[in-house]
């Protein structure tokens, strides 16, 4: 993976070509890790925190499954793809909150921003319901987890 994709001859910028490509299923999962502060998580009942806003786990699952769909409007160079599925789920673990989004489809290129942009964006949402509580919530380790398909697998170790 040392070429630079995203650049033409001319040092432009470029979306790649992937008309000569052909079509593999293709899936990635990334996640991001949401550090809360103790005043919000006062506030969970049943492994979900319940804002005036809504609920907030639910309400971060469906906004990163619709900015997966969207990753080809939000990123210039990125392939506008029809996913074939996307799932966020998210789990706690003391007071960090895990979100895992994977994207998958059989296409000619890959989902990886796909999964990082529902990643991202769920993130983005608890922060946002829970701002009013504390800003000392902290997004971090937004990462590729795993990517099949395509020219290169990749798996990180957890």
């Amino acid at each position: 993976m040392s070429e630079i994709t995203h650049i033409n001859s001319q040092g432009n910028a470029s979306m790649v070509n992937v008309a000569g490509k052909s079509n593999t299923h293709r899936k990635a999962i990334a996640e991001a890790l949401i550090t809360l502060p103790e005043i919000v998580l006062e506030k969970l009942i049943n492994r979900e925190l319940h804002l005036p806003k809504g609920p907030v786990f639910q309400t971060a699952i469906i906004a990163g499954i619709m900015a997966a769909k969207k990753t080809g409007d939000l990123i210039p160079l990125c392939h506008p793809l029809g996913l074939d599925n996307v799932q966020v789920e998210i789990n706690m673990s003391g007071n960090v909150v895990k979100v895992r989004c994977t994207a998958e489809l059989t296409a000619k290129t890959g989902v990886e921003m796909e999964a990082l942009t529902g990643a991202s964006v769920a993130a983005l949402t608890i922060y946002d319901m829970c701002k009013a509580l504390s800003h000392d919530i902290i997004i971090s380790e937004i990462r590729l987890m795993e990517k099949t398909g395509g020219k290169n697998d990749f798996k990180r170790a957890s």
